[in-house]
């Protein structure tokens, strides 16, 4: 696959996401839509995003596709369990409600193949592979038992499943049973493969893991918050209700939004170039907006009794804004270098110096010792040789 089909195919992902957040989001009944919702919407949207950068970028590696996966999954697990729940009984409830049931736990595998394959796209060894089949078999057999476990559904009040089967009901309630202990054990496998890989990682890709580890140790320790609420307090309602649920939503975005550090900071996947021009571009982009919009309506309020009709206001913001494309320009890329990508902008900085220096130093001994020392400090090179032409007279 060409990388403009990857990119094109990559960018479908983020675009349906969005459409099935928007969609779960009108479906629900306006007095169960909670600010909650939006941020599940956002972690979901996060993934796709996330991956469909890194599968455009790098068609060949599992991870961008995988993450797309997630997102695009997760969300449309929700707008099923949204259709299926919609008080206006649509038509095909039954069946959202039947999807909804076997695809939103045992979808957290995408996950743990995550874990197992970043950020190179393979497994550590074949063991690891093994262990990635053994959890991939656990959830299909989960989904399975879900799918066609007979009686009522467990996520949807009053909705008997339409293709459960009753002879098989014991033993897919026990499988049914044991989906807690099979996520657990995978989730599991998938943090035991993240900390091993750290282990033996070296350099920039350790640095990059480094964020994958503290995403991981914080979505520990909220699922662990979650655990002690569901025991301590009822979480089915007031203010530990949103709590339970905000805690479960930054889990869920904190391995996207580790990877969108690691991109940035430590230039994971080699997407740093789009990253930085999409950061400051935008910025740039809001911060021009916001200008012209205010200066049209302050001129507006100063000039209006004047000016009645005239469009003197927005001629005065528009040169506005056009004297403050460069400067602004400058600004936010030296913002966004000197926060993400600091290497870059200490090279400059140095680089700056030494142009100022160079203007005054006489001396080609001094000049020359500086000049590898600079080289040093910004290129980092294995080693620096300087060869100086003299001349003949």
């Amino acid at each position: 696959m060409t990388r403009e089909r990857a990119g094109r195919l990559a960018w479908i992902a983020p675009a349906l996401t969005v459409a099935c957040v928007a969609g779960y989001f009108a479906l629900y009944p306006k007095e169960d839509r909670e600010g909650v919702e939006a941020l599940f919407g956002l972690a979901f949207v996060a993934y796709a995003a996330v991956g469909a950068l890194i599968a455009a970028r790098h068609p060949g590696n599992p991870v961008g596709w995988l993450f797309c996966a997630v997102g695009l999954f997760s969300a449309g697990s929700e707008l099923a369990y949204a259709y299926a729940r919609n008080p206006n009984e649509l038509p095909g409830a039954e069946v959202a409600a039947w999807v909804a049931a076997w695809t939103a736990e045992p979808g957290t595998l995408v996950i743990v193949l995550l874990l197992l394959l970043f950020p190179t796209g393979r497994f550590l060894s074949r063991r690891w592979r093994a262990a990635a089949l053994a959890a991939s078999a656990a959830m299909a057999a989960w989904a399975l038992a879900l799918a066609f476990d007979p009686g009522p559904l467990r996520n949807v009040d009053g909705v008997v499943n339409p293709v459960g089967i009753e002879g098989a009901g014991a033993l897919l309630d026990v499988v049914a049973a044991a989906g807690v202990l099979i996520l657990l054990l995978s989730m599991l496998v998938g943090a035991a493969g993240v900390i091993v890989r750290f282990r033996r990682a070296r350099g920039e890709e350790r640095r990059q893991l480094k964020w994958l580890a503290l995403a991981g140790a914080y979505a520990g320790l909220a699922l662990l918050g979650v655990l002690a609420l569901v025991l301590i307090v009822d979480t089915d309602g007031g203010g530990w209700d949103f709590v339970t649920a905000l805690l479960i939503c930054s889990a869920i975005a904190a391995f996207p939004l580790a990877a969108g550090v690691a991109i940035l900071r430590d230039r994971l996947y080699d997407i740093d170039v789009v990253i930085h021009r999409t950061l400051v571009y935008g910025a740039l982009t809001a911060t021009l907006g916001g200008v012209y919009a205010s200066s049209v309506l302050i001129m507006g309020l100063v000039l209006g009794p004047i000016t009645r009709e005239s469009d003197l206001a927005v001629a005065v913001a528009t040169l506005t804004v056009a004297a403050l494309v460069r400067p602004a320009r400058t600004r936010i890329q030296s913002a966004v270098d000197r926060r993400f990508y600091r290497r870059r902008y200490d090279a400059v900085r140095t680089l700056s110096g030494f142009g100022a220096r160079l203007r005054d130093q006489l001396d080609v001994d001094s000049l020359s010792v500086e000049l590898r020392a600079v080289v040093r400090e910004t290129v980092q090179p294995e080693h620096v040789s300087l060869w100086l032409r003299r001349s003949d007279s």
